[in-house]
């Protein structure tokens, strides 16, 4: 369901619009979005944009241009949830505060890694499938593991190094 509160810029692809849950995001021109597809309120997502299959993005999160998100990737936006307060009733959206996520330009996260809240991955960085982000990635980093730990640097050729700062 694509919710009348969302905001798709020109050229967004959607594959199958009646298997993604978009409600009261922005998403930039150009964005491919794929089945299965979970995407907040108040999650930004710039242009020409590569969403895969299952993922989820909550409310919190910012993607920059050109970024590449895998199959199954997870967002989160809260350090400690719980389902209910002290006294026992159930806590609403007064009762815990959104943690911001930002995710620079052109950079790609692989197939089931878990982004915790409050982190910033850096412009044209690779977060390895599977890992879990605990803390900032560095531009053009490579980072893979649990907890994600930089391996290496990225030297690909396909990335405009020169736009990018001269990495």
């Amino acid at each position: 369901m694509i919710a009348s509160n969302v905001n798709l810029g020109d050229g967004c692809v959607i594959h199958h619009p009646d298997l993604v849950n978009l409600y009261g995001c922005t998403i930039g021109a150009g964005t491919r979005i794929g089945t299965f597809v979970e995407i907040q309120k108040n999650v930004l997502v710039g242009k020409d944009c590569k969403i895969s299959s299952h993922s989820f993005l909550c409310e919190g999160v910012t993607l920059e241009d050109g970024v590449f998100i895998g199959h199954g990737v997870m967002f989160t936006n809260d350090t400690y949830p719980r389902a209910v307060n002290s006294d026992g009733s159930l806590q609403t959206e007064a009762d815990w505060v959104v943690i911001p996520t930002l995710v620079k330009r052109h950079a790609s996260i692989g197939s089931n890694a878990t982004i915790l809240p409050g982190v910033t991955i850096g412009e044209a960085a690779q977060v390895g499938a599977g890992a879990v982000v605990t803390k900032d990635v560095p531009a053009g980093a490579i980072v893979a593991g649990v907890p994600a730990r930089i391996t290496g640097r990225v030297h690909d050729r396909s990335v405009d190094m020169q736009v990018l700062g001269g990495m």
